[in-house]
């Protein structure tokens, strides 16, 4: 069998897995540093806790997992022959893997409320599956890195939420634009032009603008039923940069003034702080998914090729499907897999992280062996990242793995050291050799 993974999946080698742990430790320590606490949800969730929750589009991307033994003995027999896929899914499958981590987040707070203090503070640093067509910066599986606090309506969080966006990227070493909207803004727009009914399927088209282009935005608005005069003049005013001027054509609409007095009010909070990136407005920014209905978020790489690389937004009653009212919570995610494409691509991470091992321990004969697995435990106790080779064979072969784990020093053990208790201290980049006990082995290596 020719061996393969599924597409829109990645194996990580060493290497790899070292500049990711990177980003991930500057991730968790910002949010560490900002009050978060970190959770896990399990892979899988109940099929019907994922459905509905993410509109049209996010639902036809769901994994669905099959039911266990022999699927089709309660299959709907009437739905398999006719074909059916919709109708037949509910009774073949009852699991989904999770699309993202606020769902399963929300369905964890109704689930744990006794246990927890609200408003409640989390992040969590897990994968995610969708299935989407495979394309640059777009996987089927990739970790997601999200941030949330439920249980408060206070826009405080929101420009916190800025503010980590803007000491994450900068630790990293990326430029970014952070830019934010709000979804009653929109709502208002939508009342505007008399196509508040239609609201979800002009966020929905409107969210594909970067994508597909303002024409084929348009299209598909008039394809979901909006009328074209209506479609135009909402593309003619999202075109609008300037919150001031959205608040003079949607004065007479309620809603989005309450949308453009919480944009501002966010703007207050964030004037209290020096900022490396910017945080502008952007009123085609339309987060697509059902939940949102404030503020929203995303974050968008300069002189970089590459989508979005981190977005949310305020939910106001998320819980609520899930049997608790009243839990307005606001949070971001971070794409990591978009951001170490990105670092990789810019070079942007730390030479150090490809350093290796520290210490090869080499022995000439059974011996010599025995005697460096009896120092080995010291050495790695002073903190000292040391290997020995598992058998006493040829120098030449030792040496050349020596090379390939790229160690700094290898410690050679012959009769001579071995009737010493001491090493032939090596230092593979220079050259240089020392006769050492193990203390000034320790000593140098520490």
């Amino acid at each position: 069998m020719k061996p393969g993974i599924p597409k829109g999946t990645r194996d990580f080698g060493p290497k790899a897995v070292k500049k990711r742990n990177y980003i991930f430790n500057i991730i968790k320590g910002v949010f560490t540093k900002y009050g978060f606490d970190s959770i896990e949800t399990p892979v899988m969730e109940n099929l019907q806790t994922l459905t509905g929750k993410y509109g049209e589009e996010g639902d036809k991307l769901l994994f669905k997992v099959l039911n266990n033994g022999d699927y089709l003995a309660k299959a709907d027999q009437q739905a398999l022959e006719d074909k059916n896929s919709n109708k037949l899914t509910s009774s073949i499958s009852k699991r989904g893997m999770r699309y993202d981590l606020t769902v399963p987040f929300a369905r964890f707070v109704v689930m744990h409320q006794n246990d927890l203090a609200f408003p409640f503070k989390r992040f969590q640093i897990q994968p995610v599956w969708r299935a989407d067509r495979p394309a640059k910066g777009r996987y089927q599986e990739f970790y997601q890195c999200d941030v949330d606090i439920i249980g408060s309506k206070s826009l405080t969080y929101e420009a916190e939420l800025c503010f980590i966006y803007d000491e994450i990227f900068d630790a990293l070493g990326l430029d970014v634009e952070i830019r934010i909207n709000n979804r009653k803004i929109l709502a208002g727009l939508a009342a505007f032009v008399g196509v508040e009914d239609k609201f979800q399927d002009m966020t929905v088209a409107i969210d594909k603008l970067d994508k597909i282009g303002p024409e084929k935005v348009i299209l598909e608005m008039t394809e979901r039923g909006i009328p074209k005069e209506a479609a135009t003049t909402v593309l003619e005013l999202i075109g609008q940069k300037d919150l001031e001027a959205f608040e003079k054509t949607l004065n007479t609409q309620e809603l989005a003034m309450e949308g453009i007095a919480e944009l501002k009010k966010v703007y207050k909070y964030l004037s209290t702080k020096t900022m490396k990136n910017t945080v502008v407005f952007d009123p085609c920014l339309a987060r697509g998914l059902n939940y949102y209905t404030g503020a929203i978020f995303e974050v968008v790489g300069l002189n970089v090729n590459m989508g979005s690389l981190g977005g949310g937004g305020r939910y106001a009653d998320l819980t609520s499907i899930f049997g608790l009212k009243d839990m307005s919570g606001v949070g971001v995610s971070l794409g990591a897999e978009r951001i170490y494409d990105v670092m990789l691509e810019k070079e942007l991470f730390p030479s150090d992280l490809d350093e290796g091992l520290d210490l090869l321990l080499i022995a000439m004969d059974e011996e010599a062996h025995d005697f460096g697995f009896s120092q080995l435990s010291q050495i790695r106790s002073a903190g000292i990242q040391a290997e020995l080779y598992p058998d006493p064979t040829k120098m030449k072969k030792q040496m050349k793995y020596a090379n390939a784990r790229q160690a700094k020093f290898v410690a050679i053990i012959g009769s001579e050291e071995l009737e010493k208790q001491q090493f032939t201290l090596k230092d593979m980049v220079t050259g240089n050799q020392q006769l050492v006990d193990i203390k000034a082995l320790i000593d140098k290596l520490s």
